[in-house]
């Protein structure tokens, strides 16, 4: 019988290339997508000789709608994928108005826009065969957005969003859905957006594969939402009873009475 295929995103480093390790050392063989095809050949055929798995390096750029369409296309058609991780994402160094415009369109569409069809398309692929699982990296700023870019921030708090309400629909149908929320994490993408990592408290970073490793440990635990650093998992439990508290007094047929006045005038 063939093993299961993982697609991972951004495998070539940081994060992408943790979880590579990690699925192939749990029997997967690998989709590894990536820009920069040496660096991926070379990170897959390490993978091979490491763990006798198949790897398949699928040299994209994601943020090209030809690209990206190929991957889509693997994922609706190949019956073998039962796992991706939407891995592949891009930062910036500074808040929203001192951005260029071109830079936050393409961080919004990578983080966004990009997930957002390779969860979709998953979701639908793997719904029909009842099977397969998605990990979603999303990021803690998604619960404190006034502390970060605030494009970055809405686009983690799109992934968070997406995540949760899609785990609705998929967990009648055998299908597991995870949101990871990382923190800081020792990877590439700080370099990549000019940030010097000697400013953030060393107790702050996390190792990759540290933070990789606890979120599969939340995934097998069946999280949906996963927060590697978190020791007191009864503040999230708190957090998410507070936001459906609210569920029964965000609609409602009048204002509320301490708007009434304003109202009347």
């Amino acid at each position: 019988m063939s093993r299961p295929i993982a697609i991972v995103t951004g495998a070539s480093s940081g994060i992408g290339a943790v979880y590579a390790d990690r699925l192939a050392a749990r029997g997967y063989d690998l989709i590894m997508v990536a820009r920069d095809l040496e660096r991926l050949r070379n990170a897959a055929n390490h993978l091979t000789g490491k763990y006798a798995v198949a790897t398949t390096p699928l040299p994209l750029d994601l943020s090209t709608r030809g690209d990206l369409d190929l991957l889509l296309k693997r994922i609706r058609e190949d019956r073998h994928v039962d796992l991706i991780v939407n891995s592949a994402g891009i930062g910036l160094n500074g808040g929203v108005l001192s951005s260029s415009e071109d830079a936050l369109d393409r961080m919004v569409f990578l983080n966004v826009d990009v997930l957002h069809a390779l969860t979709v398309a998953a979701a639908k692929s793997f719904s029909t065969r009842g099977s397969g699982a998605i990990i979603n990296i999303a990021s803690v700023v998604a619960l404190m957005p006034e502390r970060f870019n605030g494009s970055y921030a809405a686009g983690k708090a799109f992934v968070l969003s997406l995540t949760q309400a899609l785990d609705i629909e998929l967990r009648p149908k055998g299908v597991r859905i995870q949101a990871v929320l990382p923190g800081f994490t020792r990877t590439e993408i700080f370099e990549r957006a000019g940030v010097d990592t000697a400013v953030i408290p060393a107790g702050m970073m996390m190792d990759a594969g540290h933070m990789v490793d606890a979120a599969l440990a939340g995934f097998d635990a069946g999280e949906v939402v996963t927060i590697p650093s978190l020791g007191n998992e009864d503040l999230w439990r708190a957090l998410d009873a507070a936001r459906h508290e609210l569920g029964p007094h965000l609609s409602l047929d009048r204002p509320a009475a301490r708007y009434l006045s304003s109202v009347a005038h």
